[in-house]
């Protein structure tokens, strides 16, 4: 409830690169929806961020009836493509390489990227707000596995995501 009660934040309509390299902007990711959910994630160099994103490939028809769904890398294209290619990702990818939105959105600093999702909202006059945004890291609500995990006894241990497993 208080994360709607925030007011939302103007945000600038963003050039970001689809998976064949040219330039999508923001404002066209929504497609038909006046609600778009953006995955920030830290591309192919992370496990976590790769366990999250495959999570959401169940969940993916329920999210997108009701809003558009994109998930945002730093990677370049074709290394996002490639990558994508070879974890069945169904949802639509966008590279943020070249782009600020990354970091104006908090997603990125001194020491890195790290993963969260933004929650942005069309207006009727064509500008964009974002309504809600939070952070990803273990344990949180938006990986069924860390819930279950904190069922067993010794919870996760020392357990981390791999991207393949024996």
């Amino acid at each position: 409830m208080a994360r709607r009660q925030r007011q939302p934040e103007p945000v600038a309509d963003y050039d970001l690169h689809n998976s064949d390299g040219s330039t999508v902007r923001l404002s066209e990711l929504f497609g038909e929806k006046r609600d778009l959910l953006v995955v920030h994630n830290m591309g192919k160099g992370c496990a976590y961020c790769t366990m999250w994103a495959d999570g959401f490939i169940g969940a993916l028809p329920h999210l997108q009836d009701r809003a558009a769904f994109v998930l945002v890398t730093p990677d370049k294209p074709e290394v996002q493509t490639e990558f994508a290619a070879s974890r069945n990702w169904p949802f639509r990818m966008v590279s943020g390489a070249g782009s600020d939105f990354i970091k104006a959105m908090g997603y990125e600093g001194e020491d890195g990227y790290w993963p969260g999702i933004s929650a942005f909202h069309l207006n009727d006059d064509g500008s964009i707000v974002r309504t809600g945004n939070d952070v990803f890291g273990p344990g949180d609500d938006y990986c069924a596995p860390w819930r279950m995990f904190d069922l067993l006894q010794s919870g996760a241990g020392d357990w981390d995501p791999k991207y393949r497993y024996s």
